[in-house]
């Protein structure tokens, strides 16, 4: 076993937890390990201060001496301004017209890191990036350039960026402010093969002379050294070692999710390359590090999942709270009466002198939006590039399909319409907040119908995006300018149409859950959704249940004043 000469400047209390509250999750789908051939990107936007809104960027070509002004996303704190492109690609949300996607999860990292008098932050990264790149290898150099120009004061990231052709993972962070730039390394994932990260950096070796496959900062070993992190050898190196030492709280809080997603869409099985062999073992064998009990182990970074995957089945894993393994959040006492897999805020509470966690899952309350893009190289750009788009609780709310030469975005979606202190009844993420927190307080009994909602809608869009991109391609026929036009303005209405629709029966659907669940009771349904009555009157439910609390919740009310509760 190699060892690493890894100088970890970490406080004890640092080491014990580092949850990050406002934490994302991303897995990233190369095309050949796909059902349809198309590179994926999931990302939820796990924040607190974030509001769900799809942001729209037409393109444009921009005069000589042009200027961009630059804002922190996290924030809306002006940074300052860098020169403008001479042109820029319509950007939707997280992806752009030529099927460009990029998604992000924040891990920290050292606190010197950080360059105060930075401009360019990573979300500006991300979007500005989307603007000027039209391939995930430029995707790539434009983040590189953008930083090392203009500093970047952004804690560590690690950035999914696709196209139709590849998918990359890349890990970067700061040099401080007294070393403008970051340093950085970027791997390709193999054909076949997944990735996923969540609030961790993830990248730790990785070959030095195989820029097909494995790009990096010229000064990505030196720089560690220079700072006394790391005194090894250049193929010795770990990226995440040097820069974003492993503990409980990163392995547990954050390895936890990409350890699960691989878990869901390997089916307990993680096949991978070692050296120049593929091998299989049971995804167990890393459970002890997923928990942060082993820190000794490294999960791999790419894997080969079971099957080829689907949008759904990438949608469905963004939904996951850990559900059959040791970290199920529905099974213990904190899942109240009605088996909630929610813990509220802090990441950790103490009892009698001890620390322990609030789980932190893939799907969490405080998302702001989540998508999953999919870039998809056998259509043209005009229609290949698509983003099906959620805000909220992945649990609870549904993605609908955007494309992404769309010439406007849903009313519900649009940016303005409401935010997280002024409610919009017109706007997709309060309808969908509203369902959300409806489940909350029932969720054994609510969270079922609200998914077999979302189920039947995402299938059944899965079934009419297939249809439509036929449809269009008649249209498109050699792509010529009055073909185009014709293209975009059908894709936008299918776009909007459709969100708007489904917005609607989100606001029914809500008016049904408090009907049928108020006051803890279950009220009848037949198999159209009308509500069961009495003989004598329509306003008197019939087949009203109280399903109660779960058994172990009872169980646990007895344990702790069963005394005075028993009936005698």
């Amino acid at each position: 076993m190699k060892v690493y000469k890894v100088l970890f400047a970490l406080a004890a209390a640092a080491v014990a937890l580092s949850f990050r509250a406002d934490a994302c999750t991303n897995v990233i789908v190369s095309p050949g390990a796909s059902v349809d051939g198309s590179a994926m990107v999931s990302y939820a936007a796990d924040s607190h201060w974030l509001f769900g809104e799809l942001y729209f960027r037409p393109g444009a070509k921009w005069p000589a001496g042009s200027w961009l002004d630059i804002t922190e996303w996290d924030s809306a704190k002006p940074l300052g301004r860098i020169p403008q492109a001479e042109r820029t690609w319509q950007t939707v949300g997280n992806m752009n017209v030529h099927q460009l996607i990029i998604g992000e999860t924040t891990w920290g990292g050292r606190e010197e890191q950080v360059d105060t008098n930075g401009i360019m932050d990573y979300g500006s990264l991300i979007y500005v990036a989307l603007q000027r790149a039209s391939t995930a290898r430029e995707a790539i150099q434009v983040i590189v350039d953008l930083a090392n120009a203009y500093g970047y004061p952004s804690e560590g990231e690690s950035f999914s960026i696709a196209d139709p052709d590849e998918a990359w993972v890349m890990d970067l962070v700061g040099k401080g402010s007294d070393n403008k730039g970051i340093v950085w390394v970027a791997r390709r994932i193999p054909d076949g093969y997944i990735c996923a990260h969540a609030n961790q950096c993830r990248i730790t070796r990785f070959p030095w002379n195989d820029p097909e496959n494995c790009l990096y900062a010229p000064d990505v070993a030196e720089f560690a050294r220079s700072k006394g992190w790391y005194s090894g050898s250049d193929e010795d190196f770990s990226f995440r070692d040097a820069y974003n030492p492993l503990d409980f709280g990163a392995a547990r809080g954050c390895d936890a999710r990409a350890w699960a997603a691989f878990n869901i869409l390997c089916d307990g099985k993680f096949t991978y390359m070692d050296g120049d062999a593929e091998v299989t073992r049971p995804a167990s064998d890393w459970l002890d590090y997923a928990m942060g009990y082993d820190l000794a182990g490294e999960m791999p970074l790419f894997v080969k999942p079971s099957r080829k995957l689907s949008v759904k089945d990438i949608a469905d894993v963004m939904r996951d709270h850990f559900e059959g393994t040791p970290m199920d959040m529905r099974v213990d006492i904190g899942a109240g009466g009605n088996a909630c897999p929610y813990r509220w805020r802090p990441m950790n509470f103490k009892v009698d002198g001890k620390t322990y966690v609030n789980e932190r899952a893939i799907a969490t309350q405080q998302t702001g939006f989540w998508f999953v893009g999919q870039a998809r190289g056998w259509l043209p750009d005009e229609i290949g590039s698509l983003l099906w788009f959620g805000c909220d609780d992945a649990a609870t709310s549904y993605l609908t399909p955007i494309y992404v030469n769309t010439k406007k975005v849903p009313e519900c979606l649009r940016e303005g319409n409401g935010d997280l202190l002024h409610y919009s009844p017109t706007a997709q993420f309060w309808i969908n907040n509203r369902v959300t927190n409806a489940c909350y307080r029932m969720y054994n009994a609510m969270e079922p119908v609200v998914r077999a909602e979302v189920n039947a809608y995402e299938n059944r869009m899965m079934t009419e995006v297939s249809q439509f991109d036929q449809q269009m391609l008649k249209v498109y026929g050699k792509g010529s300018k009055g073909a185009v036009r014709k293209v975009l303005k059908k894709l936008t209405k299918f776009s909007v149409d459709n969100a708007q629709e489904q917005f609607a029966k989100w606001v029914e659907l809500e008016e049904t859950l408090t009907v049928k669940f108020i006051d803890g009771n279950v009220k009848a349904q037949d198999a159209d959704g009308n509500f069961l009555h009495t003989q004598y009157s329509e306003g008197i439910p019939a087949g009203l249940t109280q399903p109660g609390y779960t058994e172990r919740w009872k169980a646990a009310v007895a344990r702790d004043n069963g005394a005075v509760l028993e009936v005698r």
